[in-house]
């Protein structure tokens, strides 16, 4: 018996290679299996189990965090945040649990579990009285509650100051919007769980596509609940792209056609970006329309990130057939009952593409009825009165098909609006012509408040949709054929779509 029989006979064979091993599975199957079971640290390169969330090893990432936050100078532990020890702010907080209270429990242990996690100061929330509140002012109303301006008088805090033995904050005095919520008296613990969406999407810095929640507090007359979050000083969407201009013919002598479309692609990047986040995180927003986009100067955000709800939600949207939004942003099958999906904001994103084009909001100028969401589910789609590039029309058709499963992504929304942004930036040729053919039809057409049609049921707050006996969703017959517009279906209230009894 040769050789190679013998140490077979005595050791076996690799159950991978079927090399002779002294094991079940050789050095090198051993190395492999697990190399592609936990894969090599992107940084020591070697095979080790993977920090959760990133590429390298435990020992890699606890030296990338102590370089980059240091450690704490009373305990001594790597800090998870910028001047932020979780285990020693903890503590902190926990010690002042029994200073203050919402005078509902469920609140009370819902802020109380968030700074017990917080990991920085971004993950942050705070209960705030009242009456830090000052020179508040009401701004607007919603449709689940109403918006207030208001100076919060002691500011966000930062980081514990160890000298001074108390929490150090900044932007005393800083401009907040205070969002009080319709009969949230008696709020639902299923509820708050939805603005834990919010802080779900922050991880170790702000995202400039969300507005930060600070805290929660309470109105002392009504007893409603209020959200404490950054104050957009620049309002929404829809007055932005006119103080922009304003703003940037003061500020500049160049192409107006030329920055006109550019903000506008600019805009929407940031909207896409910001709803890939939170379609990553496997977050969906549910109420995606121009009134929860809010701007600053240089910045737009997506607000209202499961907030946007009523109080009691919960039993009003386990009611059949109910839904809530917008009506002209609500995807059609929303409309018929089914749930919300990534699907049907990706279709709230095209209406909100289709206006940030047209500068005009969906179906302005007829009543938002049962009427028009049978006709939405049978195929009708807001339209442009002036020339838009085959490019925008062909991804607003995508976004806003009647089958959830044909419409992008929004990964792939962000991707897009990125490559046209390059494009656009580079000025090429056959692009910056169609641009300016759009800003030429743009500066031609006139202003909703001048032509004076907007339709008087026309509804563009958040409320309770209810219908009944809807037809299944369905894209026009001429759908993908006809480019010259979103679709050649019009608007009309004949019998054939009154809501049979």
């Amino acid at each position: 018996m040769d050789q190679s029989n013998i140490e077979e006979q005595k050791y076996g064979r690799c159950i991978g290679c079927k090399q002779i091993s002294t094991s079940l599975l050789c050095y090198t199957c051993d190395s492999l299996f697990k190399e592609r079971k936990s894969g090599k640290c992107i940084v020591c390169k070697q095979i080790k189990q993977k920090a959760k969330g990133t590429r390298t090893c435990h020992t890699c990432y606890s030296t990338s965090l102590e370089q980059k936050y240091g450690k704490c100078i009373e305990c001594k532990q790597i800090n998870t945040g910028i001047d932020w020890c979780q285990t020693c702010n903890s503590k902190r907080f926990q010690q002042n649990f029994n200073n203050w209270t919402s005078n509902n429990d469920d609140i009370d242990k819902f802020i109380q579990n968030i700074q017990l996690s917080a990991r920085n100061k971004y993950q942050l929330l705070e209960w705030i009285p009242y009456d830090r509140f000052s020179e508040v002012v009401y701004v607007a109303k919603g449709g689940f509650g109403k918006v207030y301006k208001a100076i919060w008088q002691d500011g966000k805090i930062s980081h514990w100051d160890v000298s001074k033995n108390q929490w150090e904050r900044n932007s005393v005095r800083m401009h907040v919007a205070l969002k009080s919520l319709n009969d949230s008296q008696n709020l639902k613990s299923q509820f708050i769980k939805e603005i834990t969406s919010q802080l779900k999407i922050v991880e170790d810095r702000p995202l400039n596509q969300f507005i930060r929640c600070y805290g929660i507090s309470q109105d002392p007359n009504t007893k409603e609940y209020i959200m404490v979050m950054k104050f957009a000083d620049w309002g929404g969407l829809r007055n932005y792209f006119d103080k922009k201009e304003k703003y940037e013919k003061k500020s500049r002598e160049e192409n107006i056609l030329y920055l006109k479309l550019r903000r506008k692609i600019i805009v929407m990047n940031c909207i896409a970006t910001g709803l890939k986040r939170i379609h990553v995180k496997g977050l969906i927003h549910r109420d995606l329309h121009t009134g929860n986009i809010v701007c600053f100067k240089s910045m737009i955000c997506i607000t209202d990130m499961g907030l946007c709800k009523p109080a009691n939600y919960e039993e009003l949207e386990n009611s059949e057939n109910n839904a809530y939004g917008v009506l002209p942003y609500v995807a059609p099958e929303v409309l018929r009952g089914e749930h919300y999906t990534q699907a049907s904001d990706i279709y709230s994103f095209g209406i909100i593409m289709y206006e940030a084009i047209s500068e005009m909001p969906p179906y302005y100028d007829i009543n938002h009825d049962e009427v028009l969401a049978v006709e939405i589910c049978k195929g009708l789609r807001p339209n442009f009165n002036i020339k838009v590039p085959q490019l925008i029309i062909e991804l607003i058709k995508k976004c806003l098909d009647a089958k959830p499963s044909n419409r992008p992504n929004a990964k792939d929304l962000s991707r897009i609006f990125k490559e046209l942004m390059i494009d656009f930036n580079r000025r090429k040729p056959e692009l910056i012509k169609q641009i300016e053919e759009i800003s030429n039809s743009l500066s031609d057409l006139p202003s909703i408040n001048k032509m004076n049609t907007m339709h008087s049921g026309a509804i563009y707050t958040s409320r309770l949709l209810s219908f009944k006996n809807l037809p299944e969703p369905k894209n026009s017959d001429d759908y993908y054929e006809y480019f010259d517009n979103i679709t050649s279906m019009k608007y009309s209230e004949c019998l054939d779509c009154e809501v049979k009894d």
